[in-house]
């Protein structure tokens, strides 16, 4: 999978700061434990950390291509190219040559046969650099979903990239500032505008986009995004070449030269991507627990049953290798688990246990595999989570899942504020509910428009239009940083473009066609799995109920509050919080001090300084 990162300064000879790109690259080590590479040369530098799967001894970065015994062009990849092999075969048969068998070297010369327009021809995940010598131009690139993250930013005379914000801060040219309104898309739930990075300054770039750097400056071009087509296929159909197209992807995405696992939950996603690996051979698979769940569980409006029953019903019907990590409530509360996953993520934009519990299951599954396979965003692709079936929900003039949180579930859930620890001169500072509206604004005009569309179908295409363009970025972005923070590759077959494509453009009558979620996935899938998991309702990721966890945040509260020197103090609500620490319930503390602890962790570890004109303790 790797970690890329580098600099673009077109005023200096970056050769003589070799250490500033090794500090910058060994901030990628997670994400590439089994080999490092630099090349610098005149005002450029790229740095390189792998995580070898495909080729293991031929795909060694930064890769370059040389003429007349000069580089001609160098590229830091991250990411997989399904069709590789396809595209290899044609630049072959128009007269490439090739060195090594790694997806890497085909993008190198897919670029050299179709010039800008190769990203049309490829189908993966990926986040790359290249860089042109002769030309002393740098082109970033970023796969259509964003499926891999790429951040930038912008200097004086060039740029500064990298896989995650923690590889360009280790450039002494970027500085961790966050101001108002960078705090707010922090703090706002899976608002997830693209582009923004949290920190000033620097960008994320956007999924489906290019940004060229040369001296004259930085130009970003969108080369794909979703559009709307009249979809002509009947029902049958359309079932036919979902699952035609799902027997593609998951047979692409089995490739690797090293130890390969799916994700099993026991729900319809994960069962499918692990059913259908299973048609090509044995199949290994992991499922996350917890330590007392099944006495602790409780059924409520998100959970009505827990997952560990249908994992292992899943496990048997294809007889899959199945591994049951089981979690304790000590390890999702331990101090120093919060403080990796922190680091892991670089912003506190999290789910808190959600969070610590991923990064744990993927740490054990990394102890036996290097690649999994995950269902991850079969819900946004094919309308699976609750909002999409509630007419209030849907009609809220507001993202869905927003309206969900508010009021959606239970009162208790919409008094429980995730920023009600928060002092009230900075929570009216960065206005939360302000900054959500502005973007749920701006992401409704980019919704592609039909004409003559029914009402409720135009509805529906916006709402899905919302999930693939903002809400799965954050689920993406969460996966990415879990896995690669322990040198896990996570593949999320539900992503392929095509897929998405296709499926955006069914209408939603079809898509609910049987009056339930994700009701062509299970149509096009059904045989592939017994009946109750194939019936089960939808059940989100899995999250602790043992009331001893909501305790142990109301502990580390009460230290937070004693340590003086604590940098999140300044903007905290302290007497808020006392009174909580006496009389509120243990999910309420937990809800809102979730916030507090990772806010706490971020600044301390990133020394981030906040531009804001609040701060005074309350």
């Amino acid at each position: 999978m790797c970690g890329i990162t580098g600099w673009v300064a077109f005023d200096h000879d970056v050769t003589r700061q070799r250490d500033v790109l090794e500090a910058m690259t060994d901030t990628m080590a997670p994400r590439g434990p089994d080999a490092a590479g630099l090349w610098l040369d005149g005002p450029a530098a790229l740095g390189h950390r792998r995580l070898a799967v495909i080729d293991i001894a031929g795909g060694v970065q930064p890769m370059r291509i040389e003429r007349d015994g000069r580089d001609a062009l160098v590229i830091t990849y991250s990411g997989e190219v399904y069709n590789y092999r396809e595209l290899r075969s044609e630049l072959v048969g128009l007269g490439h040559v090739f060195r090594t068998g790694s997806d890497t070297e085909v993008v190198l010369h897919a670029y050299l046969e179709w010039g800008d327009e190769f990203v049309h021809r490829l189908n993966g995940m990926y986040a790359f650099a290249l860089w042109e010598p002769e030309r002393e131009e740098l082109l970033l690139v970023r796969d259509r979903l964003g499926i891999k993250p790429l951040y930038y930013y912008p200097t004086r005379d060039g740029v500064i990239f990298g896989s995650e914000p923690k590889a360009v801060l280790a450039h002494p040219g970027a500085e961790p500032v966050v101001n108002a309104e960078g705090l707010a898309e922090l703090l706002a739930f899976f608002v997830n505008t693209p582009g923004h990075a949290g920190y000033s300054g620097m960008r994320e770039l956007r999924p489906g986009h290019t940004c060229r750097v040369t001296r004259r400056g930085l130009t970003t071009r969108r080369y794909w995004a979703l559009e709307a087509r009249e979809h002509e296929d009947d029902l049958p159909t359309t079932i036919r070449h979902i699952r035609e197209l799902l027997d593609d992807i998951v047979s692409r995405q089995l490739v690797a030269d090293v130890p390969l696992c799916t994700l099993l939950s026991g729900g319809l996603d994960s069962s499918v991507i692990t059913a259908l690996a299973a048609g090509h051979g044995p199949v290994r698979s992991f499922a996350v627990d917890f330590g007392g769940q099944s006495q602790n569980f409780a059924a409520n409006a998100l959970y009505s049953t827990p997952d560990t029953p249908y994992a292992r019903t899943m496990a048997e019907h294809i007889h899959a290798a199945h591994t049951e990590v089981v979690l304790e409530t000590g390890q999702l509360i331990d101090p120093k688990n919060a403080d990796r996953v922190l680091r892991a993520r670089d912003l506190p934009n999290g789910l808190g246990e959600g969070d610590t519990s991923l990064f744990l299951l993927f740490q054990a599954i990394r102890e036996h595999s290097t690649v999994a396979l995950s269902g991850e965003a079969a819900d946004e692709v094919f309308g699976g989570y609750p909002w999409f079936h509630r007419e209030a929900l849907v009609r809220a003039d507001t993202f869905p899942w927003m309206a969900a949180i508010a009021g959606g579930y239970s009162p208790q859930q919409a008094a429980n504020s995730r920023l009600a620890f928060l002092s009230p001169d900075l929570r009216a500072e960065i206005d939360v509910a302000e900054y959500v509206d502005a973007r749920y604004r701006e992401a409704i005009a980019e919704v592609p428009v039909l004409p003559g569309e029914d009402p409720v179908e135009r509805r529906m295409r916006e709402i899905s239009h919302l999930h693939l363009t903002r809400f799965v970025l954050g689920h993406l972005d969460r996966k990415d940083r879990a896995s690669m923070a322990v040198g896990l590759e996570v593949r999320v077959p539900f992503c392929d473009h095509r897929l998405v494509e296709y499926v955006f453009n069914t209408p939603w009558a079809m898509k609910s066609f049987d009056g339930r979620e994700k009701s062509l996935l299970r149509a096009a899938t059904r045989d592939l799995l017994p009946p109750v998991i194939a019936d089960r309702v939808k059940s989100p990721y899995p999250s602790t109920q043992d009331p001893g966890y909501a305790e142990a945040v109301r502990g580390r509260l009460r230290e937070l509050l004693a340590t003086k020197d604590a940098p999140v103090l300044p903007y905290l609500d302290r007497a808020v919080i006392r009174d909580a620490l006496d009389d509120a319930a243990g999910p309420e503390v937990r809800n809102a001090g979730e916030i507090v602890l990772m806010l706490d962790t971020w600044m301390r570890q990133n020394d981030v300084r906040l531009e804001l004109t609040s701060g005074t303790a309350a």
